[in-house]
């Protein structure tokens, strides 16, 4: 018997569900599948599902943080895209966080809080860098 885990996803929610779909895609995520109201997104092994399901206190309270190899290549993606303009979503430039990662803030079109960074010193197994 094995306790060992695969992995974990968030179901992330939508108010606008095709249009939080081409935000995702922009910002980088494969959708590798969808039906009417739920998606699989990925980059790289990093996964969600997205659900089209939209409550305002639920999805603006709803925070996502994913670490990446190099948050200035996602930040500057970001910023050549023109994901701000085209959605209409706030954004705050990566900064050093006191808790060993480097990050920048992204609010999806539904109001959910993206955090996304890197660590910038080195995690001992059974702490966690980004709180």
């Amino acid at each position: 018997m094995s306790m060992e885990t695969v992995e974990i996803k968030a179901f992330v929610p939508a108010r606008d569900f095709e249009l939080s779909k081409r935000f995702y895609a922009d910002l980088g995520f494969t959708v590798a599948w969808s039906s009417d109201d739920l998606a699989y997104l990925h980059a790289g092994e990093t996964s969600f599902l997205l659900q089209k399901f939209y409550e305002q206190r639920h999805a603006e309270n709803f925070m996502m943080h994913m670490l990446v190899v190099d948050v200035e290549a996602w930040w500057h993606h970001v910023t050549s895209q023109g994901l701000p303009e085209r959605y209409g979503v706030r954004t705050v430039p990566p900064g050093d966080r006191p808790w060993g990662i480097r990050d920048f803030v992204i609010i999806d079109p539904s109001g959910v809080l993206w955090r996304i960074g890197q660590n910038t010193e080195k995690v001992t197994e059974g702490t966690y860098a980004a709180s």
